[in-house]
């Protein structure tokens, strides 16, 4: 089983310590393909293509100019303590241990629009490339059709020693659609997470990002590698919902909790 999740546009930059546990990316080759487009563009290009402040399209220029296509960067930092979003935030990838870190190594992935496929220890350098953006390449004019099968064949082969080989998806639309669903022949199960107020269940952004986040540091630390076992998440207040549920999209509900003062 693998939990697929999500990137985040934020990051946080600061140096940890992490002797011995950092990985490299595996689709390093591709990776060196789009940083190459990427170091073409000009500020203006950069900032019309990912519709960008002035001043988050210098940086990202900077960032593209900078950017080591070997991967060697004294910059690189584990994609799970650089990525720093609501879902990270529910993941606090910070506070796990060395077991919990080789476990989520095995049943944890991170899709990326520039390094694909993540591994949470794998090394990536700072960037900004979501997954719908339009970059053209020889393989396609856009990053779907650049990456094609393999990211799904990539997930296909880091599951090929588990007993259960379901994907449990915890990322958002706009990445999950760069799965190959065809090269994937893999059971999915998408996990939905809704706030009940006033009689009502909701599906609210932020609660659904850090939801997402949670699942997956409950999977980590339950050691969980069945997708039946999900139905026993129960973090923060949210519960399976038989009645909502099928077999492909598990439902979990709680009372939507009041707002922060």
């Amino acid at each position: 089983m693998l939990a697929v999740l999500s990137p985040a546009k934020k990051l946080d930059l600061e140096p940890v310590d992490y002797p011995g546990l950092a990985s490299e990316p595996s689709l390093g080759k591709h990776t060196e393909i789009l940083a190459r487009a990427a170091k073409k563009l000009s500020v203006s290009e950069l900032q019309d293509l990912m519709k960008l402040s002035d001043n988050l399209a210098m940086l990202n220029y900077e960032r593209f100019k900078s950017f080591r296509l070997n991967g060697r960067s004294n910059s690189a930092k584990p994609a799970v303590l650089t990525f720093n979003g609501n879902v990270y935030e529910g993941l606090d990838a910070g506070s796990l241990s060395a077991a919990d870190i080789e476990f989520s190594q095995d049943h944890v992935r991170i899709l990326s629009g520039l390094y694909g496929v993540l591994k949470p220890m794998d090394k990536i350098q700072p960037y900004r490339l979501e997954m719908g953006r339009k970059l053209a390449t020889e393989r396609g004019m856009n990053l779907y059709q650049f990456w094609g099968s393999v990211i799904a064949e990539t997930l296909m082969e880091d599951m090929a020693d588990h007993g259960d080989k379901t994907i449990v998806n915890l990322a958002s639309n706009e990445y999950f659609k760069a799965v190959d669903k065809k090269a994937l022949n893999a059971p999915i199960i998408e996990a939905k997470f809704l706030n009940i107020k006033d009689g009502e269940a909701r599906n609210l952004m932020f609660y659904g990002k850090k939801a997402r986040g949670m699942m997956a540091r409950w999977i980590i630390d339950n050691r969980i590698d069945k997708a039946d076992d999900l139905r026993g998440f129960n973090v923060e207040g949210y519960k399976y919902d038989k009645s909502q549920s099928t077999e492909a999209h598990m439902i979990f509900t709680r009372k939507q909790p009041p707002p922060k003062k």
